[in-house]
């Protein structure tokens, strides 16, 4: 049976939960969406094989990676190995997501167009709401085509506040609720 690493740690955005397997990230959960790790385990074992959970204190090296991401050094978030599971077409927005510079946005249809379906934009949106490793693969970086936010697993705030975090120029969501430290 495979041992997957894990941790749960605090940041700007709220508690995360980190899964790592090896040296590559599998999973990045907020906490307060998943805050149990039954949570977790169940939604890794749809895509992995067999495996127990292990508490470590910096899967794959994640922790320090997001210190540094979250201290200004967005270039951290590109070095994280990252293993997702998905189909051909997930993995191809989320390769395409990687590519999507800090402090930058793109509209579904643009990453729809660039992964060479320009019509799939709804299915684009699909795949960025199943990200498996948020944050390091940047779907917060996806904006409606007049940009504004619109849609973000984490919640619009955490998506406004990584955003601003990067620098990017974006529209304040209603009513929001965190803080970034």
């Amino acid at each position: 049976m495979n041992a997957l690493d894990y941790t749960r740690i605090p940041s700007p955005v709220g508690d995360l939960v980190l899964v790592a397997d090896g040296m590559e990230l599998v999973a990045l959960e907020f906490a307060d969406k998943s805050a149990r790790l039954d949570v977790v385990r169940a939604r890794l074992a749809r895509a992995l094989p067999p495996f127990e959970l292990r508490e470590a204190p910096d899967p794959a090296g994640a922790v320090a990676r997001l210190t540094r991401y979250f201290a200004g050094d967005f270039a951290a978030l590109d070095e994280q190995p990252v293993r997702t599971h998905g189909t051909t077409f997930q993995r191809r927005v989320w390769q395409a997501l990687r590519d999507i510079p800090a402090g930058e946005t793109r509209g579904y249809g643009e990453l729809a167009a660039v992964i060479g379906a320009p019509r799939a934009s709804r299915a684009v949106g699909a795949a960025n709401g199943d990200n498996p490793v948020a944050i390091f693969v940047p779907c917060h970086r996806v904006v409606a085509a007049d940009g504004s936010l619109h849609g973000y697993g984490g919640g619009l705030d955490r998506k406004h506040l990584l955003l601003l975090h990067e620098g990017a120029r974006v529209a304040r969501p209603a009513a929001p609720q965190l803080a970034l430290v």
